[in-house]
């Protein structure tokens, strides 16, 4: 239980410093400082090594460049977890996954619901399926011994099945038109990873380099390069032995090197240079627009809708077994904080809708409103009925 309550207390942590990023994202982007933030988030940044250019501003360096790395954390938490973790038999999967199932699939046709005469809209329908463990979590550490460990379990494997979903829709739906050479490059890259693993190469050296080729020609080949973190996490081995024959995992040193950096640097920049919505231009009536609405009820009432509602089903026929020592009304406060799509949605918006003006920021301002609702209001009936 130490490495849950370690994990947890790292995710509660950047949860508050996601909210401190947010609010000066908010602050900056509505104030006479809304020059300086756009100027940041623009700054041209230029790697090139012969033919190879790589010209992005900050704002893509981050989504493109450093999400990767998350989705590669995310990678090796999976990984790790359905080998020995939470995820590593049937019965501890069954419930978080069913849940996570509805969890999808409610919001996304909540979503359609509201747009499906928008052929332009339609495309983010998978906005409101995503749950930003950091925030969920920093949420219910609040609580502390309030709320029992299994369900702190529930909601940690349920998050992260919600992020392997997320990847797979990411990989099936948010794809560009191909590049060939790229595809074939990415390929090899990946044999290459995947004979390291088989000949039991224990230098993660030999990984992130490796890893990096595949990064850049998935990058280049239309499939979004966040992909590239996931495939390398499938990749590192769980366990090894160094030169000395003696067994090491490299992928707990990875997992635990990157955790820090992703908690408190990568996730609070993305907010940081995602999460600048100029409010003061926005309307009411904006903000009754059909993918708004589409957004802030598929968070808000589709994840605890499809979430509770599965669960509940699941129980109910024996399929599954309540998490121990926890209760109905327990189990639907954290069914609410899945709600809380923030990080996730705001990352998968800007792959479904990659010009900003399209909804005139509605739909990201959509996705804090939900998040903050779906937290505030999972907050308050935890805090009461527990």
């Amino acid at each position: 239980m130490k490495i849950i309550e370690n994990f947890i207390k790292k995710e509660s942590s950047s949860g508050v410093l996601l909210v401190f990023a947010t609010i000066c994202a908010l602050i900056l982007s509505n104030t006479f400082l809304s020059p300086i933030y756009e100027s940041f988030l623009h700054i041209p940044v230029e790697i090139r090594v012969g033919s190879l250019n790589l010209d992005k501003s900050l704002y893509h360096w981050v989504n493109d460049g450093l999400m990767a790395i998350f989705f590669l954390l995310i990678g090796l938490e999976v990984k790790r977890e359905i080998l020995e973790g939470e995820l590593s038999s049937l019965s501890q999967i069954a419930l978080p996954g069913i849940a996570a199932i509805g969890g999808m699939i409610v919001p996304a046709v909540i979503y359609l619901a509201f747009n499906q005469n928008n052929p332009m809209a339609v495309h983010g329908w998978a906005i409101p399926t995503a749950t930003d463990i950091a925030f969920a979590l920093a949420i219910l550490s609040l609580l502390g011994n309030r709320i029992p460990a299994s369900l702190k379990i529930f909601l940690m494997a349920l998050a992260i099945i919600d992020d392997l979903g997320a990847i797979v829709i990411i990989a099936i739906f948010y794809t560009t038109d191909l590049s060939t050479l790229s595809i074939v490059v990415a390929l090899l890259s990946l044999l290459v990873l995947i004979a390291l693993n088989l000949f039991g190469v224990s230098k993660k050296a030999a990984y992130f380099i490796v890893g990096t080729v595949l990064w850049i020609s998935v990058l280049k080949s239309g499939v979004h390069a966040t992909l590239a973190g996931v495939v390398l996490a499938f990749t590192i081995p769980l366990n090894a032995k160094d030169e000395n024959k003696q067994a090491i995992s490299p992928l707990k040193e990875i997992e635990h090197n990157l955790h820090f950096w992703t908690a408190f640097f990568i996730l609070p920049l993305f907010a940081f240079v995602n999460a600048g919505v100029n409010v003061i231009d926005i309307s009411l009536s904006q903000m009754s627009g059909s993918v708004p609405l589409g957004i802030m009820f598929g968070l808000f009432f589709g994840k605890q809708i499809g979430v509770f509602g599965f669960s509940w089903i699941a129980i109910k026929l024996k399929l599954v077994e309540m998490p121990k020592g926890s209760n109905w009304m327990q189990l639907y406060g954290v069914s609410i904080l899945t709600g809380i799509g923030f990080t996730m949605s705001l990352f998968i918006v800007s792959l479904a809708f990659e010009d900003d003006n399209i909804f005139q920021y509605t739909d990201k301002l959509a996705i804090l409103i939900g998040s903050f609702a779906s937290g505030i209001v999972g907050y308050l009936i935890l805090r009461m009925k527990t």
